[in-house]
């Protein structure tokens, strides 16, 4: 008769294996892994790796079997604003400053910088375009107006640079004043009636708006401070009314004393029926003399940027931008003869002679603009 070998006591709690072999060098099976191997730590004492003593372990003496590990939660995905933001920093990092002013607009609601002093945002030469004409005149060209400015000495014509989206509109203060109605004609052709915000006769600037105008195309306006002899510029204007006209140059000096006059009441020998037909500019003096007429007696004078791009009457107010597409001046005075003005001479039109207010005075005078202040 054959008997069980089952186990009894303290060891029933374990359970039994087949046995193999016969009598006490029965053993159970080799488990399906190589078990730890003890180690002796002196007589009558057998140590299992991980810790414990001799009764340490599972069933037959094995280390006792480890606890699967949790499975790790995934990670939260980043909400998509943030991750977007993310996205567009990275590839701001490679392609550089233009794409770090666009994330700044975008993480700012898309507004514009435009307090004193501050940068104004607009449009700007797009990477491919940069450094040609045709690509300053490609981006900018949108964001330069017409103005018809009509009084009772005539109508008189200039230009404008949009700042806001809204209508404001940086021009020339001898462009609309005295002006009893104000046309602006966009690069579209579209028209709107525009109203004086505030004027400065002594730095011969004005801020005008038009009205329930919205989604305008914007200029940017630069840095002055940095422009160079030799640095090659664009104008734009509206030269005897013909809207969006591209001339360019180069920068011929800087800090040149042009002096005007204040209004043209003030301005002697010429009105503006005269200016819109083109038989004189602004009158202005520079390096003792006049030139365009006499500029009479309340006149001021300001630092300018001189150019040589060609600039003609009706390109007062207008652009003169440097090869980023960023504004650096705002043109005021140029020296552009008529036949009847040079001794029986057919010259006539741009002779090289061309001045614009450096944009840093534009943004420095801004606030003071908005704010309605006329001087």
């Amino acid at each position: 008769m054959t008997e069980s070998h089952r186990p009894s006591g303290e060891y029933a709690m374990y359970p039994t294996y087949p046995s193999s072999g016969n009598g006490a060098a029965a053993y159970p099976p080799p488990p399906p892994y190589e078990p730890a191997q003890p180690i002796a730590a002196g007589p009558g004492t057998t140590v299992w790796p991980g810790g414990g003593g001799a009764d340490a372990g599972g069933p037959g003496g094995y280390p006792p079997p480890q606890p699967a590990p949790e499975p790790s939660k995934p990670a939260r995905r980043a909400k998509r604003p943030f991750a977007l933001l993310a996205a567009v920093a990275i590839a701001a990092s490679v392609v550089g400053g233009g794409t770090a002013t666009l994330i700044g607009q975008f993480t700012d609601g898309g507004t514009n910088g435009s307090g004193s002093g501050g940068v104004v945002q607009g449009t700007t030469v797009s990477q491919s375009s940069a450094g040609t004409v045709s690509g300053v005149a490609a981006a900018v060209s949108p964001a330069i107006v017409e103005i018809g400015a009509t009084s009772t000495a005539g109508q008189s014509t200039g230009s404008g640079v949009v700042i806001t989206s809204d209508g404001e509109i940086i021009t020339n203060n001898h462009v609309i004043t005295g002006a009893s109605e104000i046309e602006v004609t966009l690069s579209t052709g579209k028209k709107y009636t525009a109203d004086v915000v505030g004027t400065d006769a002594d730095k011969d600037l004005a801020l005008i708006k038009l009205q329930g105008a919205s989604g305008l195309k914007t200029a940017s306006l630069g840095d002055s401070s940095g422009v160079k002899v030799g640095d090659q510029v664009v104008a734009i204007g509206s030269p005897e009314g013909l809207t969006g006209t591209v001339t360019s140059g180069i920068v011929s000096a800087l800090d040149r004393d042009v002096t005007v006059a204040k209004s043209s009441e003030d301005s002697a020998g010429s009105d503006r029926s005269q200016q819109q037909q083109g038989g004189s500019d602004w009158p202005f003096e520079f390096g003792g003399q006049q030139f365009n007429g006499d500029t009479g007696t309340s006149k001021t004078t300001y630092k300018a940027i001189q150019t040589d791009a060609s600039l003609n009457p009706g390109n007062s107010g207008g652009a003169l931008i440097n090869m980023n597409g960023e504004i650096i001046g705002i043109n005021s005075a140029m020296y552009s003869p008529s036949s009847a003005s040079s001794a029986g001479s057919s010259a006539a039109g741009s002779v090289g002679l061309g001045f614009a207010i450096p944009v840093d005075t534009v943004k420095a005078d801004l606030d003071a603009l908005r704010a309605g202040n006329d001087s």
